[in-house]
């Protein structure tokens, strides 16, 4: 039995930072928000997330995104987003 991340913290980023050594900060993020597990399936088949205006389907082994809407839009050509464990305190 695999146990689903309740939480994960959503990062967009210039598209330029991928390839970047090291995990991403943060600080660094034009925006983040910490999204939590809504209990449903999206379209892709992975858990979907929500929270602070962003929306995502994730693979919580992997953590990557295979669908993501941020204020209801598609992401913009020149962004991207990482994924990172949701920071607790």
């Amino acid at each position: 039995m695999t146990i689903v991340p309740q939480r994960f913290e959503i990062l967009l980023v210039p598209e330029h930072t991928q390839g970047r050594d090291g995990p991403p900060l943060p600080t660094s993020a034009l925006r983040s928000a910490v999204v939590e597990a809504t209990g449903d399936t999206g379209s892709s088949g992975y858990p979907r997330y929500a929270g602070n205006g962003m929306e995502a389907d994730i693979d919580p082994e992997t953590h990557t995104v295979e669908a993501l809407l941020i204020d209801g839009e598609e992401l913009d050509y020149g962004l991207s987003v990482r994924v990172i464990d949701a920071r607790f305190g």
